[in-house]
């Protein structure tokens, strides 16, 4: 399971997973449209687009709709996903804007932040959602969001992985952020 935090401003939110595959298989899981695509669907939600440029600067987006056909809370009709690559460090670092069209302010950038930490198990996927503090609503659905995208995230990148080993989850409190992390072991060499 992965795990949260919440900071006292409550302006972002940080899960952790450990990830049984090396780094350079969760990177390319993050940023690769075909592979996103893959995991990116799913009983709930049907992707739409799924795009990345990745490459400081890089435009990115992604668009999806629930898939039981019922209006949801935020009365948009697809959920509407984009910005710019700010950082990148393959396969250690990937921090892009993130703006959408169900904010209450639809033009405020948040940042989505993922540090991948090479672990004996394989990786350490750390993600940080920033930004947040005048999106309570979001910031709510957010804090439930991210933990599942990170299994699935998981679990993509562990099975195209020749083996697995155990997880281990563990969270970590701190004044700006709220850090969980997972570990995915690598199969031996």
């Amino acid at each position: 399971m992965a795990n949260r935090a919440i900071i006292p401003e409550q302006d972002s939110i940080t899960y952790e997973i450990d990830i049984a595959a090396p780094p350079e298989r969760v990177f390319r899981a993050l940023t690769d449209p075909a592979e996103a695509r893959q995991w990116g669907n799913s009983p709930q939600f049907q992707m739409k687009i799924w795009e990345m440029d990745a490459q400081l600067g890089g435009k990115w987006r992604f668009l999806c709709k629930e898939t039981n056909g019922k209006a949801n809370k935020y009365g948009v009709d697809e959920y509407d996903h984009w910005g710019e690559i700010v950082e990148i460090d393959p396969p250690k670092l990937l921090a892009y804007t993130w703006i959408t069209n169900f904010h209450d302010d639809p033009k405020h950038k948040t940042v989505v932040r993922w540090d991948l930490t090479p672990i004996p198990q394989g990786t350490r996927l750390k993600v940080t959602h920033s930004g947040l503090a005048h999106e309570p609503k979001a910031r709510s659905d957010y804090s439930q969001g991210w933990p599942g995208l990170l299994h699935v995230i998981k679990t993509h990148a562990e099975k195209l992985d020749a083996s697995k080993s155990a997880v281990l989850t563990s969270v970590t409190f701190d004044q700006d952020a709220v850090v969980s992390e997972t570990d995915i072991a690598a199969p031996p060499e």
